[in-house]
């Protein structure tokens, strides 16, 4: 008897365990399809707002937008202290030289570690407003299909379609100006006496590594150019985020009612 009881206990339990497990299953799909259905509604509405819009108020808010966003990038970063003072995007020692840059400050050459990173933010900083030209280059080129899947897209879907649209073109740009502001700005022969104080410490096996990077230097021309164009588009996608969210940050009648009407 005892036996049976138990036995009716553990499949009254199972029982129950499936019954909590299908009203939880039941709940999660209902919760699914109602988030499914106010998602679809919302860009119903949303697509029904921008097909009211001609194509030049589309594109051309679109355009708008991006322009913003670029007069904002340049603005915050192609001045001196556009790169250095913002933690946000200011271009740290590469991790290559990590090692090398904790031998300097332990030998009490911070200095050269100092001047280095602030050499490679200098040459960013210089670099940045070329990329006025080559933005226009890809505005001028947008399509109408390129505006509407920028409006219906992400927060940085804008950001996104300069990223794919200029990167190559923009390296091609900043690379020659990063090299030359390194040189001019000492950047090169820093990177130098980094190595060579390296070298000489007593430490065998910072030795080896300075030795090791003497054979196979980093390019760090490279590495600045890659790193300004990050900064680039990380201030870009600030402003466009702003632009999307904020009504206020919409500063003319074309921006409020081409981006009002992409969150209706």
């Amino acid at each position: 008897m005892k036996f049976a009881s138990r036995y009716l206990a553990i499949v009254f339990t199972v029982i129950l365990s499936i019954a909590s497990s299908r009203a939880g299953i039941l709940d999660k799909l209902g919760n699914f399809v109602t988030n499914t259905v106010t998602a679809a509604t919302n860009s119903g509405a949303s697509s029904a707002a921008l097909n009211g819009l001609s194509q030049d108020q589309l594109v051309g808010g679109v355009k708008q937008a991006l322009s913003n966003g670029l007069q904002y990038a340049v603005g915050q970063l192609g001045h001196t202290g556009g790169f250095l003072t913002n933690e946000e995007v200011k271009i740290q020692m590469p991790a290559r030289l990590s090692v090398v840059e904790k031998t300097l400050r332990a030998l009490k050459q911070d200095k050269l570690a100092n001047d280095f990173v602030a050499s490679m933010n200098h040459a960013a900083e210089q670099a940045v407003p070329e990329a006025t030209a080559v933005f226009a280059e890809a505005v001028s080129q947008m399509s109408i299909d390129d505006a509407k899947a920028i409006l219906a897209g992400p927060n940085d879907a804008a950001t996104e379609y300069f990223r794919r649209t200029t990167s190559t073109n923009l390296y091609a740009r900043f690379h020659p100006i990063v090299q030359k502001a390194t040189a001019s700005a000492g950047g090169t022969s820093t990177y130098k006496k980094m190595t060579a104080a390296a070298a000489g410490s007593n430490n065998s096996f910072m030795k080896s590594v300075s030795g090791l990077m003497g054979s196979d230097a980093m390019d760090v021309d490279s590495y600045v150019t890659n790193k300004a164009l990050d900064g680039l588009f990380k201030m870009i996608a600030e402003e466009e985020a702003r632009i999307r969210a904020n009504p206020a940050a919409r500063t003319t009648d074309l921006l409020q009612k081409v981006f009002g009407a992409a969150q209706k």
